[in-house]
């Protein structure tokens, strides 16, 4: 990955992820967040697990960052632009949506 699609997945990124890594580690300690989208074998959701890697990537200095974290940046700024394309009607703040957006950094009430 060359250092213009790196800066370009960073600013994406950071546009979307718009929870803060300590506001992300409280929210992934919660049964509301534990129970929010798909889970493997009875494991942990693969939102909940990118919002684990997000908060390190957030933590993180950009130098040390690897085309794996950028990837990663990458595959949640996709998901975050397709989930909310799937906003619910009605108030939003306590559903399963809501949810599994902030597993991934974004808070669409924000």
């Amino acid at each position: 990955m060359d250092d213009d699609e790196r800066q370009e997945a960073d600013a994406a990124f950071r546009e979307l992820v718009n929870m803060k890594p300590a506001e992300l580690d409280e929210w992934l300690a919660s049964d509301e967040s534990r129970s929010a989208g798909q889970h493997q074998d009875g494991g942990e959701s693969t939102g909940h697990a990118s919002g684990r890697r997000i908060v390190e990537i957030l933590r993180a200095q950009k130098s040390d960052l690897s085309d794996d974290d950028y990837q990663h940046m990458r595959k949640v700024v996709g998901y975050i632009h397709r989930h909310l394309a799937q906003r619910p009607q009605g108030d939003v703040r306590d559903t399963r949506w809501r949810h599994s957006l902030m597993n991934w950094g974004h808070d669409p009430l924000a």
